[in-house]
């Protein structure tokens, strides 16, 4: 049995246009939001053994404010490579993961499109959960021993939530 974890970075600040979008930082909303996400993550017992986000400063500060709400994790990787990943993208990364409760950081569309399409079961009855917004966190369950048998279609889901809900 395997767990998977998306969350959309928290919100970022759009002060500084002469920026990349890489680059952008979390506003004070975000900066608030994230360790929010991090304490609905442990209260619902979804502490991550391994973390993979995007490489964007949006993503390395999520993860920083999620962080210190839950246990240490060794084993934590920003990935270029998920910056604007698509959910394709995202699937291929997820067959090399190696913990059993994975904690994932991304980009819309990506990460909404990545949410819906892994589920074998109806999504949430939740308003915002085709938004996907910001900070929005949503907990799966697989049924496979090794992530490279995860397959769009298949995951169970646990739990979904907004930095709003929180």
């Amino acid at each position: 049995m395997k767990r998977l974890i998306l969350v959309r970075h928290a919100k970022s600040s759009w002060s500084d246009s002469n920026l990349p979008d890489k680059d952008r930082p979390l506003n004070e909303r975000g900066i608030a939001a994230a360790p929010k996400i991090g304490k609905w993550l442990a209260d619902n017992g979804y502490q991550p053994d391994q973390v993979v986000a995007s490489d964007a400063v949006r993503c390395r500060q999520t993860w920083a404010g999620i962080s210190t709400e839950l246990a240490d994790v060794a084993n934590v990787a920003f990935v270029p490579f998920l910056y604007l990943a698509t959910d394709q993208e995202m699937l291929e990364v997820m067959q090399t993961a190696e913990g059993d409760t994975v904690l994932l950081i991304g980009h819309m569309p990506g990460i909404g499109d990545f949410a819906r399409e892994l589920r074998r079961d109806p999504p949430p009855l939740h308003d915002m959960f085709r938004r996907y917004p910001t900070g929005a966190a949503t907990a799966l369950e697989f049924r496979i021993d090794e992530w490279p048998e995860i397959q769009f279609g298949t995951g169970v889901h646990l739990d979904y939530a907004t930095p709003k809900d929180l």
